[in-house]
């Protein structure tokens, strides 16, 4: 290995077969689910019978190299648009697809383990908001070929993150039952209002969703919520003469301001106000790929509200934070003023590779490190992910 100290990349991420959502798939909900189809001679993805924009190329050949954003994220020295920043794109590696190939990479990268998050997948459930039958069969189809690619606990190196949606919280449940029995570590939610029936949308920490913390919390199983499409620029943007549809590489800073990272704090607000927290105390959440910049204003917000309505609140909701929440910071954010509001022991290290959003190589994180000691660096890097996680071989 390139690096003597054991690595758990908390955010890792795979490019999805062409199959993933169509290998399990309902046949009987096939033209409201995920499918392929021609179009003007490209293969384009179908998701509740429209065309798909989450990824501009959903087969992932070519693909954008590690890290080709690394510099655009850090200032931008050479005011390049974000296609200039993407540079060439390169052919598809085997090691985003292939298990075996994955691990014989992490080998020459220093990665004790790594925990896998789909790159297509974090648009499906959006696309799917008003068909929750389609939405529920499409992350249970697709929990199964992650299972069988690339698995939910692989020689305790690869640690699969199955998708998890809410909008039936009978079947959420059902779902957690089987992945349980199947050997799940963590699951992925979206960090969203939940659809409901009605075609309206409903808080997180809505009572009826109870069962499903409550299964997670006695189970001990963490919850991920990744970056991906919260529905905010379908929500906001075009109120305000803004791009409406979510797309990585785009080019309306309008809503790239009005969005940016609002899921994600109001997805936490959401767990602290309306008492998940204080109704399932074993309950744990990462926040991965949303940076960090977030939480102090959460924090200030809720200290706020706690000093208007004492009421709702059961603690001081700093220490709520600080108890139930973990955190991958972004590499450009301040990460000693990170561990000041929420403590080391809740950064996470986490990579983004192989996205162009992330770096050429996981450890390049390190650089960001130089102002914590040893036993901290140590924490960030693999000690914490390894406690979120609980005992994994």
């Amino acid at each position: 290995m390139s690096s003597a100290r054991p690595i758990f990349d908390f955010d890792n991420h795979y490019y999805e077969a062409e199959d993933a959502f169509t290998r399990y798939q309902d046949r009987r909900l096939r033209s409201r689910g995920v499918r392929w189809a021609e179009i003007d001679g490209r293969r384009r993805l179908l998701v509740g019978g429209v065309v798909n924009t989450y990824i501009a190329n959903p087969t992932f050949d070519p693909v954008a190299r590690p890290g080709a954003l690394f510099d655009w994220y850090r200032g931008n020295p050479k005011g390049q648009t974000i296609v200039e920043a993407f540079g060439e794109l390169e052919p598809l590696r085997s090691e985003y697809r292939d298990r075996d190939a994955r691990l014989a990479v992490m080998d020459e990268q220093g990665l004790d383990a790594a925990l896998l998050f789909p790159t297509l997948g974090c648009g499906i459930e959006e696309a799917l908001r008003e068909d929750i039958p389609a939405t529920m069969a499409s992350m249970s189809a697709f929990n199964r070929w992650l299972e069988e690619d690339w698995g939910f606990d692989h020689e305790g190196r690869i640690i699969g993150a199955p998708m998890l949606s809410l909008a039936d919280p009978a079947l959420a449940v059902a779902e957690i039952e089987s992945l349980l029995e199947r050997g799940v570590r963590i699951v992925h939610v979206r960090p969203a209002p939940v659809p409901a029936a009605d075609g309206s949308s409903k808080s997180l920490g809505d009572t009826r969703y109870d069962p499903v913390w409550a299964s997670l919390a006695e189970a001990s199983i963490p919850v991920a919520f990744h970056l991906g499409d919260s529905g905010y620029q379908r929500r906001f943007a075009p109120a305000w003469g803004g791009r409406g549809e979510f797309g990585f590489g785009n080019s309306d800073p309008l809503a790239q301001v009005l969005v940016s990272d609002r899921a994600i704090h109001d997805t936490i607000a959401s767990l602290v106000l309306h008492g998940v927290f204080q109704r399932h105390p074993g309950l744990r959440v990462a926040s991965i790929e949303n940076g960090s910049d977030w939480i102090a204003l959460l924090a200030k917000r809720l200290r706020k509200q706690a000093n208007q309505t004492p009421w709702v609140f059961a603690e001081d909701p700093l220490e709520t934070l600080r108890r139930h929440v973990w955190v991958t910071p972004y590499l450009e954010e301040d990460l000693t003023a990170l561990a000041e509001t929420i403590g080391v022991e809740r950064i996470l290290f986490g990579s983004d590779w192989p996205h162009g959003e992330g770096v050429a190589q996981p450890l390049d994180f390190a650089v960001e490190l130089d102002a914590f000691d040893e036993s901290q660096t140590q924490r960030i890097l693999r000690d914490n992910c390894r406690e979120l996680l609980g005992s994994v071989s």
